[in-house]
């Protein structure tokens, strides 16, 4: 157990690690976008070296305008 939790460890500081590279972490704008893909990019550590580019695209519905 302590070598799978020591694995899981370092799989995601290497996460951090892509993300910070990526420059994610130096942005002002904080949206479900953004956030996300820094999510993702840790999640998927490792396979950022390889090729894997994750991201993710959302965007919000515009809320409804009252009527006058």
């Amino acid at each position: 157990m302590r070598i799978f939790s020591t694995l899981v460890l370092i799989w995601l500081v290497v996460g951090i690690f892509a993300a910070f590279q990526r420059g994610y972490f130096t942005t002002a704008d904080d949206n479900c976008s953004d956030v996300g893909t820094i999510v993702v990019t840790v999640a998927a550590g490792p396979l950022n070296y390889f090729g894997a580019n994750p991201t993710v695209e959302c965007e919000a519905p515009e809320p409804p305008q009252p009527s006058e």
